[in-house]
């Protein structure tokens, strides 16, 4: 086998510089390539795509797990990916890699996911770039997925996809082995079953604690959600073009100046 590209790796996440997901990433690809760890020094869980501009972005190194060192940002996860890109790393990153998050990120979750909005942040920058998920928040099998992530690396590092285009993995919370193997998928926009808690603190104020279903019924069997329930590897490509096409020609028979 020929030996493989030493690539030049960034990886973040939204659960925070000490999350076990993001440092078994790193233990897998280390192994091959150059990898910089630049994630939140906190977590930032469902914090989408926002951006910090009203107070100063701070960044630390620090140690990790008795040595390895990583970046520590007061930002969101897309702060990270823009202060890796402009500022933190001598040479752009050949990937970038999100994750990997322990609670699946699909269907319109991808909305909200701080983890998918880093993949997303780099796609903007025109770099090739993935988020990683893990269904469940239980005994998760993080460094099976990272070995399986690096087994991808190389791949996905000599594909293009469409510019501005990065792809969302999830894998079920088994070994590799007992999945039922990897489909591509779409986005499921099927919509979860939400609720509100109604509750008093002990000033008699009332508060409201919100919660859903963990997986909605997806409607159609090549949707994300639904390719992870039936126990194999999720793979979507999602684009950062927001453009509805169909519309856009729609729009366009449309009188605007004279209603």
């Amino acid at each position: 086998m020929a030996e493989q590209t030493k690539l030049n790796i960034l990886i973040t996440n939204d659960d925070g510089i000490q999350a076990a997901g993001l440092w078994a990433l790193f233990r897998a690809l280390s192994r091959q390539h150059q990898v910089t760890v630049i994630a939140p020094d906190r977590e930032r869980s469902a914090v989408s795509h926002g951006i910090t501009l009203h107070q100063p972005l701070r960044a630390a190194q620090i140690t990790v797990n008795g040595g390895d060192r990583g970046w520590a940002v007061s930002g969101t996860p897309a702060d990270c990916v823009k202060l890796a890109v402009v500022e933190l790393m001598d040479t752009r990153p050949d990937l970038v890699i999100a994750g990997i998050n322990p609670g699946a990120n699909v269907g319109v979750n991808l909305n909200y996911s701080g983890t998918v909005a880093a993949a997303k942040e780099a796609a903007l920058y025109g770099l090739k770039a993935l988020s990683v998920s893990i269904q469940g928040f239980d005994n998760l099998h993080y460094d099976e997925t990272a070995g399986f992530v690096a087994h991808l690396v190389p791949l996905i590092h000599s594909k293009a996809l469409p510019a501005g285009t990065f792809l969302n993995i999830n894998f079920p919370n088994q070994p590799i082995t007992m999945t039922a193997g990897v489909r591509v998928t779409r986005q499921g926009i099927d919509p979860y079953h939400e609720y509100f808690e109604k509750r008093q603190d002990p000033r008699n104020r009332t508060y409201y604690w919100q919660g859903s279903e963990s997986l909605p019924v997806f409607s159609h069997t090549d949707a994300d959600g639904a390719v992870l329930e039936s126990n194999h590897i999720s793979i979507t490509p999602v684009r950062c073009d927001m453009t509805d096409y169909t519309a856009l020609e729609q729009l366009r028979s449309w009188d605007f100046e004279n209603g």
